[in-house]
């Protein structure tokens, strides 16, 4: 499926978190989500984002607007990488990478010269009418969540 673009309603889904609550995207109408895809739990560029979504909790609260980690991998391996590195939003666990095709981000990659599919690093913010506001494709982690958060307050 194609990424999706702004304006366009953002795709229903539900998936279970690091401690087995299920979110879905319905839980958090009326207020902005900034819903971030990372390939895999606890690797470095993975790792540093999430951190710096953490680092900037306050301003995303104080902006109303929830975080949502989705990546491959199932709740055990996020509970550990939550613990791991003191992150308090929710990691969502789409093991069957159904939500990262829904959105676009499963795509083939290459690595060392070989093809596989994964999750390509995409974040969007979806406004509180549930359509998609901003995208950020192949996102580049330094200085991302510092970007995403001034999106949030102009929003």
């Amino acid at each position: 499926m194609p990424l999706i673009d702004p304006g366009k309603k953002a795709p229903a889904f539900t998936l279970n978190d690091q401690t087995d609550r299920a979110h879905a995207l319905s839980d958090y109408a009326g207020q902005l989500v900034v819903l971030y895809f990372y390939p895999k739990d606890d690797t470095p560029g993975c790792t540093k984002e999430s951190c710096a979504f953490q680092d900037n909790l306050p301003g995303f609260k104080s902006g109303k607007a929830a975080i949502l980690g989705v990546s491959i991998l199932d709740e055990a391996s996020k509970a550990k990488f939550a613990k791991k590195y003191g992150l308090t939003f929710p990691l969502l666990a789409d093991a069957d990478h159904a939500v990262a095709e829904k959105y676009g981000v499963w795509q083939k990659k290459s690595r060392y010269g070989r093809s596989y599919m994964g999750i390509v690093r995409t974040t969007y913010l979806i406004g509180r009418d549930g359509k998609v506001v901003r995208r950020w494709d192949n996102v580049s982690v330094d200085g991302h969540a510092d970007e995403v958060l001034a999106a949030v307050q102009g929003a």
